[in-house]
C-alpha cells in the first residue's frame, strides 16, 4: 500500500481507492509525516472520484467538510424498488434547505440557509460509488473552529472510538490511503508509483518538482477532469519516500492514437529545461500527415540527470504500449543522450540542429570577427554535399580565426555525426530537421510558454493549446479532402501527385516541381551495370540576390526504379527533390515511382492506417486497443460526414442513436 502526497499536497485519482483511519489532520500522507501536510491544500471533492463503498464516499466528504468548518447530512437517497438497494445518494451541506414549520409554542430557531453546497455519488459498475455532481460554495459562512459541534464529526469521531482497541489512546488522525485498483495490470491508465513494476525503475534521488502553492491542486483537477471525460487519458507519477512528486508524465487519447499513426521519427524537446523555465516540461513531438507537430505525450522533471530522464521515457513506452520510435531527436545534453542509449539502443540518435545553431550568439558572440565566423559556420553544416566538403569548411573556418582552443567547437565537431545534415543522409526525418539556413522549426508549446509561466498556468492554457492545433489538423483534412489544388506546371508529376498528397505536402512537393525549371544540363557522367549516374546544375542563391551554380549527383537504377540524390531531399523531408525528378523526366518516366510516395503524406493516410488486427502482442481485450482503435474507426466517419450536408445529417443522426443505445445499456446496468 502506498500513500501519497505532492510535496505535502495529497494526490487522488479515479482509479484510486480511500481507505479512512482514525480522525483527519494528514490527507495522504504516512502517519510519521502527517504533521507536515498542509491542511488548506487539501484537494476539494471533484467529479469523478471513486470508492469502495457508500460508507468511504460519505466518510471522505465528511473529511473535508470538517476541515472546511460545516456539516453534511444525507439530504437524498435513491434505492432500487426490488432490491431495496441504494444507488444514488446526495451528501449536503448540514444548512441544505429549511425546516418546517413548527406548531410548537417554542419552536427552536431556523438555522438552514438553504445551503446548495453538495455532492452526488451513484454507484457505477455494480460495486463501486463515483461522485457525478460537486457543488462547493455555500451561502453562509464556514468556521473550521466550530467543526466539533456538528453531528457528522461526532458520529465520525465516535466510529474512529469503536475501531480503537481499548487500550490505545483515541487519536484523531484521518489518513486516506490510495490503492491502485487490480484493473490498473489489465489496461487502465492511471499509476501513482513505478517501483512495483518492472517496466518504470524507481529514481532514488532527493530531487523533485518544486511546487508553488496551488500547483498540485492544480495538476491533480486537471488530471481528474481527463480522466472523467477522456477515459484513454494516461498519467504515471514518481513520487519519493517522502511523497514529494519528483516526475508526471501524461498523453491524453489523441497522443495516444496520433503515435499509433506518427511514430516513426520523434523529437523529444527539452527547451525548457536547456533555458531554465519555472516549469521542467518536457514534450514528445512528432509529425502529421500535413507536416504538422502534434503532441505524442509531454511531463514534468524533477532533476536533469540520467534516472530521471530513463523514467520519463519508460513511463512514455508504456503509455504507448511498447512502440518504439525509429529516429529520436533531442538537445545536446549528456544526461539525455545516456538516457536515450539506455532506453531506445536500437533508435538512432540524433541532435537538434536548431538547438545547437541557436547557441551560435551565445557561445561565439563576443569573439572578433563573429559575423565572419558565424557565415562560414553556417557554410559548413548547411551547404556541403559530400563529408569532404564539410570537413573542408570546418578546418578553414577554424584556422581562419584561430578557435582551435575553443572548448565549444570541439564538441561539436568530435560529435559531428550526431547532427551537422551531411552526416545524416541515410536517416528518415520527416521534415524534422532544417537543411537550410533560413529555416525554423517552431517547438509545440510556442506562444503558450513562457519563462515564468507557473505550473497551474501551463495546465490552463494546455487544453487551449491542443484544441487549435487540433482545429488546425481538422481544418487542413478539411481542404485536403474538399478543395482541389492548383496546378502551376504541366509536369505529370504534379497531376500525379496532387491527387494523392495533403495540399501542404503537396504545396512543399509542388516547389520541388517548380524548381526543375531552375535546373539544367541534366547531363550521364557514367554507367556501371544497371545504375547510371547523372549531374544535374542548378542554380541556387547564395548570397542575397547573387547565385552559383551547383552540380547535384543522382544515382538512377534503371531495373529497380531506384533513384538517390545527393541532396538526400527525400530522406530529409519525405518527397523527391528537382534534380531526382529532371533525371526521371530525363529518362521518359512519366510518374513518380510508387516506393516515393509516403502514405504518411496521403489526404486518405488515417482512414487506410488502421491496426494490424494480426499483430501477434496485441492484446485485444485491452481498453486501450479498444479505445485506439474505435478511435481509428471513427475517423473516416467525420471526414466523410463533414463532405457534404447530406453526409453531415446522415452523420450525425446515426451517431446520435448510437450515443441512445449506450445510454440504454447503461441504465439497465443500474
Amino acid at each position: 500500500m502506498e500513500e501519497v502526497c505532492l510535496n505535502s499536497e495529497p494526490v487522488f485519482d479515479e482509479g484510486d481507492d480511500y481507505e479512512v483511519e482514525g480522525d483527519s489532520s494528514a490527507v495522504g500522507c504516512d502517519d510519521e509525516t502527517g504533521e507536515n501536510c498542509s491542511k488548506k491544500e487539501r484537494p476539494e471533492p471533484t467529479v469523478g472520484l471513486e470508492f469502495d463503498s457508500f460508507d468511504e464516499a460519505y466518510d471522505f466528504y465528511n473529511v473535508y467538510a470538517k476541515e472546511q468548518g460545516f456539516g453534511i447530512r444525507v439530504s437524498n437517497s435513491w434505492f432500487r424498488s426490488k432490491r431495496k438497494e441504494r444507488y444514488r445518494a446526495k451528501l449536503s451541506c448540514s444548512s441544505a434547505g429549511f425546516k418546517k414549520k413548527s406548531e410548537a409554542n417554542n419552536p427552536r430557531p431556523e438555522t438552514r440557509t438553504g445551503c446548495p453546497a453538495m455532492v452526488v455519488i451513484r454507484l457505477v459498475d455494480s460495486k463501486r460509488w463515483r461522485i457525478v455532481d460537486v457543488e462547493l460554495e455555500h451561502n453562509h459562512p464556514v468556521n473550521p473552529q466550530i467543526k466539533r459541534f456538528y453531528k457528522s464529526h461526532k458520529r465520525m469521531i465516535l466510529a474512529a472510538k469503536k475501531a480503537q482497541p481499548p487500550p490505545e489512546p483515541v487519536t484523531e488522525v484521518h489518513t486516506i490511503r490510495l490503492h491502485r485498483r487490480a484493473l490498473m495490470n489489465t489496461g487502465c491508465n492511471v499509476y501513482l508509483n513505478a517501483d512495483e513494476r518492472g517496466h518504470v525503475d524507481h529514481v532514488d534521488h532527493f530531487k523533485h518538482l518544486e511546487l508553488k502553492e496551488g500547483d498540485a491542486l492544480a495538476v491533480y483537477n486537471y488530471f481528474c477532469r481527463m480522466k472523467l471525460t477522456n477515459p484513454n487519458f494516461f498519467y504515471l507519477m514518481d513520487l519519493d519516500d517522502e511523497g514529494r512528486l519528483r516526475n508526471v508524465f501524461w498523453a491524453d487519447a489523441r497522443s495516444r492514437v496520433a503515435y499509433g499513426f506518427f511514430c516513426d521519427t520523434v523529437t523529444i524537446d527539452t527547451t525548457c529545461l536547456a533555458n531554465r523555465y519555472e516549469i521542467p516540461l518536457i514534450s514528445f513531438v512528432g509529425v502529421n500527415h500535413h507536416g504538422q507537430s502534434v503532441l505524442l505525450g509531454c511531463g514534468f522533471l524533477g532533476h536533469e540527470s540520467m534516472e530521471y530522464f530513463v523514467w520519463i521515457f519508460r513511463a512514455w513506452i508504456k503509455c504507448m504500449q511498447g512502440h518504439l520510435p525509429q529516429v529520436i531527436i533531442t538537445d545536446q545534453n549528456k544526461p539525455l543522450q545516456s538516457a536515450v542509449s539506455e532506453v531506445f539502443p536500437n533508435a538512432r540518435h540524433c541532435y537538434n540542429v536548431c538547438c545547437i545553431t541557436q547557441r551560435v550568439p551565445e557561445r561565439l558572440g563576443g569573439l572578433q570577427g563573429y559575423e565572419a565566423i558565424k557565415r562560414q559556420l553556417n557554410k559548413a553544416v548547411y551547404n556541403s554535399l559530400k563529408i569532404a566538403e564539410f570537413e573542408t569548411s570546418w578546418a578553414d573556418m577554424i584556422k581562419c580565426h584561430g578557435l582551435g582552443d575553443n572548448k565549444w567547437l570541439q564538441t561539436l565537431y568530435k560529435e559531428r555525426q550526431a547532427w551537422v545534415p551531411v552526416y545524416l543522409k541515410d536517416i528518415f526525418f520527416v521534415g524534422m530537421i532544417p537543411i537550410q539556413e533560413d529555416e525554423s522549426l517552431n517547438a509545440f508549446f510556442d506562444g503558450y510558454v513562457h519563462k515564468h509561466t507557473s505550473f497551474k498556468e501551463f495546465v490552463d492554457k494546455y487544453d487551449l493549446a491542443l484544441h487549435r492545433k487540433h482545429m488546425k489538423e481538422a481544418m487542413a483534412d478539411l481542404e485536403s479532402t474538399n478543395s482541389s489544388y492548383e496546378l502551376k506546371t504541366r509536369c505529370n508529376f504534379e497531376v500525379q501527385l496532387s491527387k494523392v498528397y495533403t495540399k501542404e505536402i503537396f504545396r512543399k512537393f509542388q516547389s520541388e516541381v517548380e524548381g526543375m525549371y531552375s535546373c539544367f544540363n541534366t547531363k550521364q557522367l557514367r554507367v556501371n551495370g544497371q545504375i547510371a549516374t547523372y549531374i544535374v546544375k542548378e542554380r541556387v542563391e547564395v548570397a542575397g540576390s547573387e547565385k552559383e551554380v551547383r552540380h547535384f549527383e543522382v544515382l538512377y537504377d534503371t531495373s529497380q526504379a531506384d533513384i538517390r540524390c545527393i541532396c538526400s531531399l527525400f530522406n530529409y523531408k519525405g518527397y523527391l527533390c528537382r534534380h531526382a525528378l529532371n533525371v526521371l523526366n530525363y529518362n521518359g518516366v512519366e510518374e513518380v515511382p510508387s516506393r516515393y510516395i509516403l502514405p504518411r503524406w496521403g489526404k486518405d493516410y488515417k482512414r487506410r492506417g488502421l491496426l494490424d488486427h494480426n499483430s501477434g502482442d496485441v492484446d485485444v481485450d485491452n481498453p486501450i486497443y479498444w479505445h485506439n482503435l474505435l478511435y481509428r474507426y471513427a475517423i473516416p466517419v467525420v471526414e466523410v460526414g463533414a463532405e457534404s450536408s447530406d453526409h453531415y445529417k446522415i452523420a450525425l443522426q446515426e451517431l446520435e442513436e448510437l450515443l441512445n443505445k449506450f445510454n440504454l445499456a447503461e441504465d439497465n446496468l443500474v
